[in-house]
């Protein structure tokens, strides 16, 4: 019997049902898993880490995405910078993976220096006649945004990052995310695609059932319901709760703190949501109780009533609050594994043991983040299996799903797919 030859992408784009989950193909691929990388942490905007990530002159810090290896550092003059860890010599890798201090960067190899700026300072043995100003390192376009730090490996990065911009800028700014420092990092392997990991966060049709620390803060019908299902007393109370979202918008934007639902999702390049989600119970924050874990509130917060400021991209998920923020950055490995980096940020001044206790600042982003990998890794099993389908979303809770999927065929038809 011949072996069937793998259809082309675009045969696998094809065949992607409107309101379903995508081929097979997609999720398990490696052509997919390159086009990926190629199309989506290339040709588009990431989110790759944070202004605190190098708080002071010399710090810097490594990322790794696919073959690409970033340095992002803060110079001598205070300002962020990002450049290819790849000497201009040879292409040795210039720094190892991780946080690091320096004053110059120094390749290990032949011992060429650069500056913090990129520019190259010292190449012995080159010759009177050899000119260091055109082998400074190369810069990558990047955006910090409120604290956020964007990147775009593409010469041509789209433009419209301009509209996140706008709309966060404002909504970042009383969290004063320059000034936060990271409490506490994890690095959570997942073994499942990275669509996979995106798909499971854009959900919480699944939260019931596998996020008990989560659920006593967030609350289940804001991401969807199908009223049909529910009795007549939990159909007046999630209608109850509509309008009590709509009071409390009105009220939080009477107050100066945007709160409305933006979005530019499907039909766009630059991919996000952000909506200030009112938290459950005593409303404060994501923590084992829903009340604030942080004393000392983030920047210019003397509130800890403003509910949840989620900020969504294809890569990454955030939760902004009055105490501290939850920020999580993907970045796919192989086809069945994804890096989920998760920091916890509060004050520069709050001090552990003092200002917050650490147990109760990451308890519940913890324990969802170890459940979610579980979650993803039963998903992608199943999905390589020979019996998978792709099945259908829920049109009242997995809407956000479907608009992910759209947008992602859509992207790789535009890049030529």
């Amino acid at each position: 019997m011949l072996n069937k030859l793998p259809s082309s992408i675009t045969n696998l784009l094809d065949a992607r049902l409107d309101g379903h989950a995508l081929p097979q193909g997609l999720y398990t691929r490696e052509d997919v898993f390159q086009a990926d990388l190629d199309v989506f942490f290339t040709h588009h905007w990431i989110y790759v880490g944070l202004e605190c990530d190098v708080p002071e002159p010399g710090d810097a810090t490594v990322l790794d995405i696919g073959k690409t290896s970033l340095i992002l550092l803060r110079d001598d003059d205070g300002e962020i910078r990002i450049v290819h860890n790849v000497c201009r010599h040879r292409g040795s890798r210039l720094v190892d993976d991780g946080p690091t201090v320096i004053s110059k960067l120094v390749c290990p190899y032949h011992q060429w220096t650069y500056e913090l700026s990129g520019e190259l300072a010292y190449a012995p043995h080159m010759g009177t006649d050899f000119d260091k100003s055109c082998k400074n390192l190369k810069s990558v376009n990047f955006r910090n945004i409120g604290g956020l730090i964007y990147v775009c490996l593409s010469d041509n990065p789209p433009k419209d990052i301009d509209n996140l911009e706008r709309v966060m800028i404002e909504r970042l700014a009383p969290y004063g995310l320059q000034d936060t420092k990271i409490a506490y990092q994890t690095d959570v392997i997942e073994e499942g695609n990275w669509k996979l990991t995106i798909e499971n966060n854009r959900e919480c049709y699944h939260c019931a059932a596998n996020h008990p620390e989560l659920c006593v803060s967030f609350v289940e019908v804001d991401f969807g319901y199908d009223p049909a299902t529910l009795s007549e007393e939990d159909r007046q109370t999630a209608e109850e709760h509509s309008r009590l979202y709509a009071e409390r918008i009105k009220a939080w934007e009477g107050d100066g703190f945007p709160s409305a639902p933006a979005e530019q999702l499907a039909g766009h390049e630059t991919n996000f949501r952000t909506q200030r989600l009112i938290i459950s119970g005593a409303g404060e924050s994501q923590t084992p109780d829903a009340t604030a874990a942080v004393d000392k509130l983030l920047g210019t917060m003397t509130r800890k009533d403003l509910g949840d400021t989620h900020l969504w991209g294809h890569n990454s998920w955030n939760h902004f609050m009055g105490d501290h923020a939850v920020t999580s950055m993907v970045i796919p490995l192989s086809p069945s594994r994804t890096l989920v980096r998760t920091k916890w940020l509060v004050h520069k001044d709050a001090v552990e043991g003092v200002d917050y206790d650490l147990e109760k600042l990451t308890n519940v982003w913890v324990a969802t983040t170890d459940q979610d990998a579980e979650l993803v890794s039963r998903n992608h099993r199943g999905v390589e299996d020979p019996a998978y389908q792709p099945g259908p979303y829920s049109q009242f809770t997995e809407k956000q799903l479907d608009s992910f999927a759209t947008w992602y065929v859509e992207r790789l038809r535009a890049h030529g797919y």
